[in-house]
């Protein structure tokens, strides 16, 4: 497999809602799991460089990333929506 798609499918497998296997929760259930994996992962590597400070600064910055992927994917499936019953 070529590098670039290995690291596509494994993006995937993680981040992509209908893909990975949160998809079975519901949207906002599986939006708080990733959050909560979120921290723990930038707990993870917070403390394996011994930075505190670090955990503050990924905790948030994971946070908004995964709500603006939260935000985006309600505006697109609101789009698709009003496309439908056009």
């Amino acid at each position: 497999m070529e590098s670039k798609q290995f690291v596509l499918t494994a993006w995937n497998a993680v981040m992509d809602e209908t893909q990975n296997p949160l998809r079975r929760f519901p949207l906002m259930t599986a939006h708080m799991l990733m959050q909560i994996l979120a921290w723990m992962w930038s707990a993870i590597f917070s403390l394996a460089i011994g930075s505190y400070f670090v955990f503050g600064v990924t905790m948030v910055g994971h946070s908004l990333f995964i709500a603006g992927l939260v935000v985006t994917l309600a505006v697109f499936r609101r789009a698709e929506a009003r496309q439908e019953h056009r």
